[in-house]
């Protein structure tokens, strides 16, 4: 196991520029801390790094972004959960713009530090091809415990436990549906996105349910996030098929979608309906407030950390191969949804 002398006599650093870097300390330029974390990746260690000798009694939580609420949300709930089985969290924010960390150099970081485990909240392999498992599989060969919160793959052996995105994109269509509407566009985001792919076939699902076309032309991608969404409704609201009512990938996209339709003159939801996923609290409150489909986070929380905690306790039975959990969303109807006009 690599000590921090080491590190820093691999890096060419000194012990405390390791320890800043570790502890995510300023004072250390861009060049250098990616030296230290690529020595951090480069060196034998074991899989609770630093701490191995002693349990830690702390967990890693690695979120993508904290500027969409449902993020901090499932944060906040894991930390509490963990908190209950007497576990502190580290809390690592892996796609933020600025100095912030990549997702691996965040892992290498947690285990040089002794970490006894980690949660994934939509883990990077949920937006990769395939051959995204090799990183993940060497940590589990290296003995790393592991849990997916809205992510995972196949031929992964890590725990999961997921919202049910297919069902996700089936009742908000079908709602639409209900509602009479026979133009149901998808405001969604990047096409090699898991959740996306999901929600589509719900989608289609649902319009060929009530004997509708799922006409590829009523579906827009773009990046995560209200701008996102904005672009992907005024891509649809230009076609020459333009939707009545549109589904959305994230509450934060069907804001901006909502943003984009108001920016055009067109009335939410008079002549557009627009539904959303995640329930963040602010749905609740915009005008008019959205039609959403609400993730069960606490109940997801408590599955994951529950999870990994008996993976981490010493003689605990655990769950034989792989554990997979799939949570149902649930609708919740608000005021931007109606029948078309």
């Amino acid at each position: 196991m690599a000590g921090l002398a080491e590190i820093a006599k691999s890096a060419g650093v000194s012990i405390s520029t390791v320890s800043r870097v570790l502890n995510r300390r300023a004072g250390v330029n861009e060049a250098t801390r990616r030296r230290v974390l690529e020595v951090l990746g480069e060196l034998p260690y074991s899989p609770r790094g630093l701490g191995a000798l002693q349990r830690t009694g702390v967990i890693g939580l690695l979120v993508p972004e904290l500027s969409n609420p449902i993020f901090p949300a499932y944060a906040e709930a894991l930390e509490t959960r963990a908190s209950l089985a007497g576990y502190s969290s580290l809390l690592c924010n892996t796609r933020s713009e600025g100095w912030a960390l990549r997702e691996e150099e965040y892992v290498r970081m947690l285990l040089a530090r002794g970490v006894e485990g980690m949660v994934f909240v939509s883990p990077e392999i949920t937006n990769v091809e395939a051959n995204g498992e090799t990183y993940y599989a060497r940590l589990l060969a290296d003995g790393v415990h592991m849990v997916f919160v809205n992510g995972g793959a196949p031929g992964l052996d890590v725990p999961d436990v997921t919202v049910d995105e297919q069902v996700a994109g089936y009742l908000a269509t079908r709602h639409l549906v209900e509602l009479g509407h026979k133009r149901i566009g998808f405001v969604c985001g990047p096409a090699r996105s898991l959740p996306t792919r999901l929600k589509r076939a719900g989608w289609a699902a649902a319009l060929e349910e009530a004997g509708l076309h799922a006409d590829p032309d009523l579906v827009a991608h773009a990046p995560y996030g209200a701008e996102g969404g904005a672009a992907a409704m005024a891509t649809l609201l230009d076609s020459s098929c333009a939707p009545t009512a549109v589904i959305c990938s994230s509450d934060h996209m069907a804001l901006g979608a909502m943003r984009e339709a108001h920016r055009r003159g067109l009335s939410v939801p008079a002549q557009m309906s627009i539904v959303g996923f995640d329930d963040i609290p602010l749905a609740a409150y915009c005008t008019p407030a959205l039609t959403t489909l609400a993730q069960p986070i606490a109940e997801m929380a408590r599955a994951a950390v529950d999870e990994l905690v008996q993976r981490l306790t010493p003689g605990a039975r655990r769950s034989g191969g792989s554990y997979s959990r799939v949570f149902r969303p649930r609708l919740v109807v608000r005021e931007s949804t109606a029948p078309p006009s």
